[in-house]
């Protein structure tokens, strides 16, 4: 099963690189991820290995992944090693001064006629839990490339 999500974000595309730059976040940036351990590696780049898990209905479903391809700024890019067969990539591109087009791209394959029957119904819910992923990185890229907010004392004047 493949799923592709594209959207394009009012920030820079360094806002939005530290938004997904950290895989030990993505379990705050995607719904549903019910484990993601480092498991090898370094922490960031290629070379990188985690243990992911995504619940999707009663199962947490995935397994070792590697990170494959880390091109700062641009892609980021994990392939599985062990577990459900799974490759996905973020990449970023310039839409416009400070505007990023980001695609999600995720695919996964379980094996036999079972696995192949699971992928399906699992698909919707997959896309749902990637969906809210990119609606959490414009968030938090919105917030970095705005910088923190500066409170005003009640005395001050606008």
């Amino acid at each position: 099963m493949r799923i592709e999500l594209t959207t394009e974000i009012a920030a820079p595309r360094d806002a939005v690189w530290a938004a997904v730059a950290d895989p030990a976040q993505w379990p705050q940036l995607i719904r549903g991820i019910s484990r993601f351990d480092h498991a090898g590696g370094p922490a960031t780049g290629a070379g990188a290995r985690y243990s992911m898990r995504m619940r999707v209905g009663s199962a947490d479903v995935g397994g070792l992944i590697e990170m494959v391809e880390w091109d700062e700024g641009c892609d980021l890019a994990w392939t599985s090693v062990l577990g459900i067969g799974q490759r996905g990539r973020w990449r970023l591109r310039d839409a416009g001064p400070a505007r990023t087009r980001v695609t999600l791209r995720f695919a996964y394959q379980s094996p036999g006629l079972l696995g192949w029957v699971a992928d399906r119904v699992a698909a919707p819910v997959v896309r749902r839990n990637l969906q809210s992923g990119l609606e959490e990185v414009r968030r938090r890229a919105l917030r970095l490339s705005v910088g923190p907010r500066r409170r005003r004392s009640r005395g001050a004047r606008a």
